[in-house]
């Protein structure tokens, strides 16, 4: 029988490209150790710093209070100067614009918000002076330039990809909302770096846990019998920080307690399907019942004393707003109760008060916005409006627009709200880990205020769930952006697509960037800014 020559034989189909050339010349680039770690750090430091040149250049302008500067500005002047906030006469902006700030008075004011916030304002204040607008907001800008390291640091955690991390900080750090609250001194930024530093520590629980629980079920017990309990729920120094640190949150607003509770929960239940999921028994995995108790004596606790603690000012101070209410009023509390101290007295009724204002305030408006309209960005707020006439402006037009308008990138929102869609798709159907955590930091951010749509509320509180928007935008984009080893077609497809698409998105900030940060402009140039009519 004679052997097969090469006609005879079949044709050899050949294998079908894979990757890209960018994938063959980005391998080439990282081709070292070196490099590797080069990238690694570069990539999320090159972010952080434009986020700093977009938030720090030109952050004293303008030399005015801005929007609700009035409150939290002057408030935390008063409590670096009296320990805690104070009232000020009529018209007081006018004289502490000008520097003369020193007209405060000893009463107490009604602030309706926990004070650590405002002690971080005043961090800027003491170092750089009352008179400088720049130290007004330098805290607040660092907040801002943090929550954008922090959310690549957690992108890249849970992408396990420097590149999509990247994306991540690149997205977040032109985002005009993002932008716009860190340079107008309010809490929402301080509030959202804080919350999102508790779900970092969570993220980092769970890591630890579940290689505990790996490290646990491989060991011997004395007998050779492999350990069937899993290791020890209590000791969780990861959980002991969240607790912290979303107290902290809600120092700064109440809104921590959201984010408390919500992970908490989440803690509980993915510590039960760990162990379920590794094999130990239902009793083993019934932890749960135990996991409760002691998630909450971790978290709540530790959270309450973080709270209490930021109002030292307050407690060791006698002008505070209700510091001497039981002993002006006579209405001591009696009974059961009446051992309790003439300062834990005033303190519950002054909590009372801040929570009744919450849940009654519905005093219209004009830049109020319904929560289920907040995906879909239909009423930013203006937060700075200012026309120069005669020529005055220099912007070349006889009347010349100064605004600070929250409008975020609506490129950015709106593809983010797409994402967030398909991700509850995705999570119902494949119920995979990161769309889950992604999804309860939204969940905590947002839902929450679905329960006030009746009370005046903003759109600038969208801030504290920004981050995971951006995540879960950057967990579609990196679906869409594929693998090197996806076919050529699909994979230059993905990766011309994504390129499209931060291009497009770097554009829109550039035009957008005049009006986020006051930027003498003509009034026709303004009006291109106004896709929606309600963004006027």
């Amino acid at each position: 029988m004679g052997h097969v020559t090469d006609l005879e034989s079949p044709p050899v189909r050949e294998a079908e490209p894979r990757g890209s050339r960018l994938d063959d010349w980005w391998g080439r680039l990282l081709s070292t150790p070196g490099r590797q770690r080069l990238w690694a750090w570069g990539g999320p430091i090159a972010v952080t710093l434009l986020a700093a040149v977009l938030r720090l250049v030109n952050l004293g302008h303008p030399h005015t209070l801005v929007f609700d500067e009035t409150f939290y500005v002057k408030d935390a002047y008063t409590t670096l100067k009296n320990g805690y906030e104070s009232t000020w006469p009529a018209n007081a902006d006018a004289s502490f614009n000008a520097g003369d700030a020193d007209i405060y008075q000893q009463t107490g004011s009604f602030a309706v918000h926990p004070p650590l916030g405002k002690w971080i304002i005043a961090l800027g204040i003491a170092v750089f002076g009352v008179d400088s607008s720049f130290g007004w907001r330098i805290s607040v800008a660092v907040c801002g330039i943090l929550l954008v390291l922090l959310t690549v640091l957690i992108a890249k955690k849970l992408f396990r990809s420097t590149f999509l991390a990247t994306v991540a900080g690149f997205l977040l750090a032109i985002d005009g909302h993002a932008i716009v609250m860190s340079r107008v001194a309010v809490l929402d930024g301080i509030f959202a770096l804080v919350a999102l530093a508790g779900v970092g520590a969570v993220l980092m629980d769970r890591e630890w846990q579940s290689r505990r629980l790996d490290e646990k079920l491989m060991a011997f017990d004395k007998v050779g019998r492999v350990s069937r309990w899993g290791p020890a729920i209590w000791w969780r120094p990861w959980v002991l920080a969240a607790g912290i640190l979303f107290g902290a949150a809600s120092a700064v607003k109440w809104s921590g307690l959201y984010f408390l509770a919500a992970f908490a929960v989440y803690l509980i239940v993915v510590d039960a399907v760990a162990r379920r999921r590794a094999g130990l028994p239902l009793w083993a995995a019934g932890a749960i019942v135990k996991q409760g108790p002691i998630t909450f004596l971790l978290t709540v606790p530790i959270a309450i004393a973080v709270y209490l603690s930021t109002w030292a000012g307050w407690f060791l101070t006698s002008g505070g707003m209700h510091r001497q209410w039981v002993q002006s009023s006579g209405e001591y509390w009696t009974g059961p109760l009446a051992w309790v101290p003439n300062w834990a007295q005033n303190f519950w009724h002054l909590e009372v008060a801040i929570y009744n204002y919450h849940v009654n305030e519905h005093t219209p408006h004009p830049y109020q916005s319904n929560p289920f309209t907040w995906l879909f960005l239909i009423r930013p707020v203006q937060m700075y409006v200012q026309t120069t006439d005669n020529g005055q402006g220099g912007c070349g037009s006889g009347i010349c627009y100064e605004n600070i308008s929250s409008i975020a990138n609506p490129i950015i929102w709106w593809a983010g709200t797409a994402a967030l869609l398909y991700l509850v798709y995705r999570l119902i159907r494949k119920r995979e880990w990161v769309v889950g955590f992604i999804m309860m930091g939204m969940a905590a951010g947002y839902l929450p205020w679905l329960l006030y749509v009746n009370r005046t509320i903003f759109q600038f509180y969208t801030i504290a769930f920004e981050p995971y928007l951006i995540l879960g935008l950057v967990f579609v984009i990196g679906l869409a952006l594929g693998k090197r080893t996806d076919p050529r077609w699909m994979r230059v497809g993905g990766v011309r697509a994504v390129i499209a698409f931060l291009v497009i998105c770097a554009a829109v900030s550039a035009f957008f960037y005049p009006v986020w940060t006051a930027q003498s402009i003509p009034g026709w140039f303004l009006s291109l800014h106004y896709w929606l009519p309600s963004w006027r």
